[in-house]
């Protein structure tokens, strides 16, 4: 079993808040990240597949395939982007890294498979000091 991971960045605003909080309530659980005004990130993700090297290519993936996939699949959608109202597949979902993780895992498990591989995990960096790994369930 081999593992290869590819990385990727989007910039992408969000905010943390639920509907059903008052101001006061979103501001003291979400603190800034739930200003009205929305806030930014410089996001980082690194997409980690898992396999067996095939020996006609000697390759796990295609990196250029899979750096495609994750284009047009993920970061398009969401580079320069709001994510709680201008992506997709992330509508009716809370937006923290956590739950955009796991939205992107969905995004992209069937696809990897179809190229060959196995998703093992899905890293977002949200700044240099939090990131989210989701290895599926």
């Amino acid at each position: 079993m081999i593992f290869i991971t590819r990385r990727e960045r989007f910039n992408a605003a969000h905010r943390l808040f639920r509907a059903d909080f008052s101001d006061e309530k979103n501001l003291e659980v979400f603190g800034k990240c739930s200003n009205p005004n929305w806030h930014g990130h410089n996001y980082e993700l690194f997409i980690t597949v898992k396999g067996k090297v095939n020996p006609e290519t000697g390759f796990l993936i295609n990196l250029k395939q899979l750096s495609k996939l994750i284009r047009e699949k993920v970061t398009d959608q969401l580079d320069h982007k709001n994510i709680n109202l201008e992506v997709p597949f992330m509508k009716g979902k809370f937006a923290s890294t956590e739950v955009l993780a796991m939205a992107i895992w969905e995004q992209i498990e069937a696809d990897i498979k179809a190229l060959g591989a196995d998703l093992h995990c899905v890293k977002l960096h949200e700044s240099e000091n939090n990131f989210v790994e989701y290895y599926g369930q």
